[in-house]
């Protein structure tokens, strides 16, 4: 049955494809940048990312070489951390044993460090016309809407399955083309939340979802585990000119990243006063700001502020603490989008 969406779907796609900056380039790298960005966030949001990325570090031999420090601060706001050392990590393999160019071989690329089976199917099919799928979520949804099927899409056999059934009706002539027309199809017509946009589908007269109105209950998803909640005490610490930063431990949660003081649990303004005394400033007027949460995808953050003004910075011994000034944190400082409600503080001088 599913090798008659290839014909319409390919037809829609090249005449309905928005369009992207890392699209139709023809080229690994930006294939690959794009597809780790994508992974958790929106494509409107992607693309200045994208596109600051690459101005700076245009190639793969460039993103092996990035200094940290620069790295995360050009991935700033995408989140996931772990994926941007990964890429720079599978970055120095590339240079070391394919001179700089991203291998022409979907075994090769799936074996590099961060490289899954969609991204290496993407890579493989866009990049390089080799015919093997790439089932992201929106393939998943796409295709379990058309065959009606119930699997719960989020267990690994279902994606194999679903790999090797798409494997089978790949057109060698054009696969990236048809990869790219089932995400996009997912992306624009056959939405997740909500009525999908059956009337504008190019395949709707095959979908046997949309044949017995059952397009809102599938995909199957098994429901996932509960987030932990976790409260949390933010300290926007300045005195006037500066704002007081910290680096992350090198392991775990937003790893190596810079933050705003905080503490685990919800400290009055009195607390607060305390805790920054015992990093041996001297507090000298306290503002409750706004309360703010922050969602991962295990655990979520509700954080209590205080934007605190203390005397001068200069005379703090506290080596665990870096003063920013405002031109600092934009250029140098890469802090992740949890502290964002309380990062706007650090842009402004105290009252």
């Amino acid at each position: 049955m599913l090798s008659g969406i290839v014909s319409p779907l390919i037809k829609w796609y090249r005449e309905n494809k928005r369009i992207l900056p890392w699209r139709d380039q023809n080229n690994a790298y930006y294939t690959w940048v794009s597809e780790i960005m994508l992974q958790q966030t929106r494509v409107e949001a992607v693309k200045p990312y994208f596109i600051r990325f690459i101005t700076e570090l245009p190639d793969v031999a460039a993103l092996a070489s990035c200094p940290e420090k620069k790295l995360m601060k050009l991935w700033e706001g995408l989140g996931y951390y772990n994926r941007v050392r990964n890429m720079q990590a599978a970055a120095c393999t590339v240079v070391e044993e394919y001179g700089g160019k991203l291998p022409e071989s979907y075994e090769k690329l799936v074996s590099l460090k961060g490289i899954g089976s969609y991204t290496a199917g993407a890579i493989a099919s866009i990049a390089y016309g080799i015919p093997v799928p790439a089932v992201d979520g929106n393939v998943l949804r796409v295709v379990s809407r058309i065959t009606e099927s119930r699997e719960d899409i989020m267990k690994q056999s279902v994606r194999r399955k679903m790999e090797q059934t798409l494997k089978e009706i790949m057109p060698s002539d054009c696969p990236g083309d048809f990869n790219q027309a089932l995400m996009e199809l997912g992306a624009v017509i056959c939405v997740p939340n909500g009525q999908p946009k059956c009337q504008e589908c190019p395949v709707q007269k095959i979908c046997r979802a949309h044949l017995h109105d059952t397009t809102e209950d599938i995909p199957v998803k098994a429901p996932k585990k509960a987030r932990k909640i976790e409260n949390r005490t933010v300290l926007v610490i300045q005195d006037g000119e500066r704002t007081a930063i910290q680096k992350r431990p090198d392991k775990g949660l937003l790893a190596g990243l810079y933050e705003l003081p905080n503490v685990k649990g919800i400290l009055s303004a009195e607390e607060a006063v305390k805790a920054v005394e015992k990093m041996n400033l001297e507090p000298l007027h306290i503002e409750e700001l706004e309360p703010a949460k922050h969602i991962f995808s295990h655990i979520e953050w509700r954080m209590t502020g205080y934007r605190i003004r203390v005397s001068s910075l200069e005379t703090n011994r506290n080596s665990k603490l870096i003063f920013a000034d405002k031109k600092q944190s934009d250029r140098q400082y890469a802090i992740p989008a949890a502290f964002g409600a309380y990062v706007k503080y650090m842009k402004e001088e105290t009252r």
